[in-house]
């Protein structure tokens, strides 16, 4: 048995969620769904694509319909009025002396739920903001507090390579990044040469960071004491990409080797 996926991407959010549906769509149809977060206005982000049965999540959720007229016009002013709310509740923490640095706001489709993320040094404890913030908008309130680099995927920017960012661009998810990548690069350790906008490792040190591994592999150490034609000799530098590294003999002359 196979089933028919067609991926979806929410505004503001580049992550595709993937959805069962027995229909042909163009990129870019409007879209309703229902979501963990209850009904949503989407997207048509992928081509529809049949997959097996036993490869598709059992959790996977169908599209409910193509967006109206009016439901595009309902989805426009929830776009208006989470702007609204989103300067609501900057003044309410002000009031209430929150140190909290909202980024969005959003309502569900059905406004049954209205989603609003910030930044914050530490824990929080905004029950009253989210009492008066019921009081308001009768709707059910969440509110979530995200970390750096979740700000820097929403904001954007320019990374150092003068490009946008990559979580704000492609990335669906955040992968670990670890200095052991960085040493293994033979980077410097400079915080303002290996950390992103958002002052955590730069993403894109996981990119190469296998091929590093693999290059590595078949290379001998520095130091270590290796057999050439012509004898014995300790290797004193290594040249990754060319495959080649470099032995000083016991008479000081240096003659380069190929691990070809």
């Amino acid at each position: 048995m196979s089933k028919k996926i067609v991926g979806i991407t929410f505004e503001k959010n580049l992550k595709i969620s993937f959805f069962e549906t027995e229909e042909q769509y163009k990129i870019g149809t409007k879209v309703l769904v229902e979501t963990d977060r209850g009904i949503q206005f989407g997207f048509i982000a992928t081509k529809v694509r049949e997959y097996e049965e036993k490869d598709v999540s059992k959790t996977t959720k169908s599209i409910l319909k193509v967006a109206s007229k009016k439901e595009i016009e309902q989805y426009q002013n929830n776009k208006k009025e989470s702007k609204e709310a989103l300067e609501t509740a900057k003044e309410y923490a002000k009031e209430l002396n929150l140190p909290m640095h909202f980024l969005e706001a959003d309502y569900t489709f059905d406004r049954n739920q209205l989603f609003l993320t910030y930044l914050a040094d530490e824990r929080i404890d905004f029950r009253q903001l989210a009492k008066m913030l019921a009081a308001k908008y009768k709707t059910r309130i969440e509110l979530r507090q995200i970390g750096v680099r979740d700000k820097a995927k929403k904001v954007g920017g320019i990374g150092p390579c003068g490009l946008s960012l990559c979580c704000n661009q492609f990335l669906q998810d955040f992968a670990s990044v670890s200095i052991n990548m960085a040493k293994n690069q033979d980077l410097a350790l400079n915080p303002t040469k290996i950390n992103g906008l958002c002052g955590r490792l730069l993403c894109c040190l996981n990119y190469e960071d296998e091929v590093y591994n693999e290059l590595k592999m078949r290379m001998p150490n520095i130091g270590e004491i290796v057999n050439t034609k012509e004898g014995k000799g300790k290797v004193v530098s290594v040249h990754l990409f060319n495959q080649t590294y470099d032995v000083q003999l016991p008479n000081q002359e240096i003659i380069v080797e190929s691990v070809h």
